[in-house]
């Protein structure tokens, strides 16, 4: 039987390359060695990978002769692709500059190792490197993610845990406004499909509180604007059904939600208004139940009148603690999108060079 002696570095570094590494291969050959490092049994580990004890035991022998750059080796298909041996490289360029699309990726490459080979080959190598051709998600440019973290540890946190034990009503306001168009989504079809286009520029707008804890949303609806006025109107509303425990509304800057009309109001109902900070939007998980509304109700479907058009946005929200909580619950769960700081950032280069 192969006996290793591993170091805490040596471990380290597989850890690292196990959750880091692009390909799924490699990941699962340093966590093979990195359990056998932790004293599992060659079974064990076999058990657990969904392996056999003879390949776990060559990943360890790998490791013994050549360390982690051995076990980043391997072939595909019974033949060691040229592109495999640059795989290294081409992933750190990768990382740093993802290809927009196959056509550049294959233009990089060649410059970069002087290989030369077809857009199916290069859509392979890049599959079976851990790339997944992905649209790229927007985030606030002005977004400050320490500030943002201080608001989560600080006061997000405390508060959703006294929605989580009982003692709170916690809601999360924003407004949507639904333009009455064509919303556009993904069919499978043979042919592709033409959507009717409404003319004109009516809006359904939705003032909306979404309940942390139980899905439930309370809306104030309009078909003209949202105004200080309606977040009156929504605040009480909320006071008249969820009178039973405090409440906190979490917030975003919006103008018309912090005047003095609103905070007014807000305290003469005993009502605690909390503010998100500026440009954070991934912070208020009202934001992905507007997602969920148009993919559910509105993308690739025509409605031939405006009054329609509301009722199936209106329905959809009715349904969210009903016909819709299952998906819902799994949607709306209370983790939200960090974004790295600028210290973080510093320490990902510094890992990757």
């Amino acid at each position: 039987m192969i006996r290793l002696q591993f170091t805490e570095e040596e471990i380290e570094a597989l850890r690292y390359e196990h959750f880091h590494y692009p390909h799924p291969r490699v990941q699962m050959k340093m966590a093979a060695v990195q359990l056998t490092a932790h004293g599992w049994s060659r079974g064990e580990v076999a058990e657990v990978l969904g392996c056999d004890e003879a390949t776990v035991r060559s990943y360890v022998k790998d490791y013994r002769d050549g360390g982690i750059e051995a076990l980043k080796r391997f072939a595909v298909g019974g033949r060691t692709s040229e592109l495999d041996v640059h795989c290294d490289t081409l992933m750190k360029e990768f990382d740093q500059h993802p290809p927009r699309n196959v056509r550049e990726a294959q233009h990089r490459i060649e410059t970069l190792t002087g290989l030369h080979r077809s857009p199916s080959q290069i859509r392979a190598f890049l599959k079976r490197s851990g790339l997944k051709y992905q649209k790229v998600a927007p985030i606030p440019a002005k977004a400050d993610a320490t500030v943002q973290e201080t608001f989560i540890n600080e006061q997000l946190d405390p508060i959703l845990k006294e929605a989580q034990d009982g003692k709170r009503h916690v809601f999360f306001v924003d407004a949507a406004h639904f333009v009455f168009a064509a919303f556009l989504g993904y069919l499978w079809c043979r042919l592709r499909q033409f959507l009717p286009t409404p003319s004109g520029r009516q809006r359904f707008n939705v003032l909306g509180a979404l309940h942390a804890i139980s899905h439930e949303v309370v809306t104030i609806t309009n078909t003209k604007y949202i105004n200080s006025g309606s977040v009156v109107e929504l605040l009480e509303s909320i006071q008249k059904k969820f009178s039973d425990l405090p409440i906190t509304l979490i917030l975003d800057n919006a103008a018309y939600q912090r005047c003095a009309l609103v905070q007014a109001k807000a305290q003469e109902l005993g009502i605690q208004l909390l503010f998100l900070p500026p440009y954070s939007p991934n912070l208020n998980l009202i934001e992905r139940l507007w997602k969920f509304v148009k993919a559910e109700s509105l993308n690739a479907v025509y409605y031939e009148t405006f009054p329609a058009f509301c009722d199936a946005i209106t329905q959809c929200l009715q349904q969210t603690a009903t016909a819709h909580k299952d998906r819902l619950d799994t949607l709306l769960t209370l983790k939200f999108q960090r974004f790295p700081s600028a210290d973080d950032k510093e320490k990902n280069d510094g890992l990757a060079g």
